[in-house]
């Protein structure tokens, strides 16, 4: 017997295996390439439907999603026009109001490793005594 937790036995004949998807080798065999798992990288992802599925991590992502990974990436300037992405800092460049807040953020507030989203606010970011916030990229400008 093999075992594979603390309380779980199996037979040698029963082992769970994952193998890759089997290869066709005729004249007119056409090879399926399934994408890797965007989460773990694993090539054992399989179709469900119209979703493809990662046994190893679980993760669940559309077709639809990979059809459109060769669209543009998003595109976010700052109020100066300089090109802003993931992890990049920036400074705030006008008193911004926060809703439920007894103070706004100040000019000059400097907010690190920024998250951009699409949307009306596209910068998702922490700021210190503020919290999780969302911020339009008029408001900011590249550090």
């Amino acid at each position: 017997m093999i075992e594979l937790g603390v309380r779980e036995r199996v037979a040698p004949d029963r082992v769970p295996y994952l193998a890759p998807l089997p290869r066709s080798t005729g004249k007119d065999a056409t090879v399926t390439t399934l994408p890797k798992c965007p989460a773990c990288s694993s090539e054992y992802t399989y179709e469900d439907g119209e979703m493809f599925v990662c046994p190893e991590c679980a993760h669940e992502w559309s077709r639809q999603v990979e059809a459109g990974s060769t669209e543009q990436a998003l595109v976010v300037r700052d109020a100066f026009g300089n090109l802003l992405s993931d992890g990049d800092s920036v400074t705030i460049i006008k008193d911004l109001k926060v809703k439920g807040a007894s103070a706004p953020i100040k000019v000059g507030t400097r907010v690190k490793n920024i998250r951009l989203v699409e949307g009306d606010h596209d910068i998702d970011c922490r700021i210190d005594g503020f919290g999780a916030m969302q911020l339009k990229s008029e408001f900011v400008k590249k550090a």
